[in-house]
């Protein structure tokens, strides 16, 4: 499957009271890596027919991360399944490779105009393999 990475460095405002990252944090960077993603993969006409909202979310926290570390946030589309996309997400300490968080999530795609489950075309779901 099409892995898509990105590195993001831990500021200020990412910290709980107990001065790691706050897991409502980690949770926004999931759906951010999503989002990212799949716009890195489909047309605009696409992005206009179909919008995605989270069914499911299954996440492990591991390790914590803390100020001004780097983290490397990797996502990738794991299977299909008529409208749901089930998405694997891993968040590692850059420097040290220690696996912070994993996060399994079932994304249901709708129709942006009625708000109901689509199929995800088996064309759609070839940009997401790699070659």
């Amino acid at each position: 499957m099409c892995v898509y990475r990105k590195t993001l460095q831990v500021r200020q405002n990412d910290l709980d009271t107990l001065q790691h990252v706050n897991n409502v944090r980690y949770v926004e960077w999931i759906q951010q890596i999503s989002k990212e993603h799949w716009e890195s993969k489909v047309d605009r006409r696409t992005l206009d027919q179909i919008i995605w909202v989270v069914r499911n979310h299954n996440i492990t926290y591991y390790e914590s991360a803390k100020l001004n570390e780097s983290i490397e946030i990797s996502t990738q589309v794991k299977d299909w399944k008529g409208p749901i996309s089930i998405r694997k997400v891993e968040m590692k300490n850059n420097k040290t490779g220690k696996l912070l968080v994993m996060a399994t999530t079932e994304w249901c795609a709708l129709h942006p105009k009625t708000f109901k489950p689509i199929r995800v075309s088996s064309e759609i779901q070839q940009l997401f393999i790699d070659p």
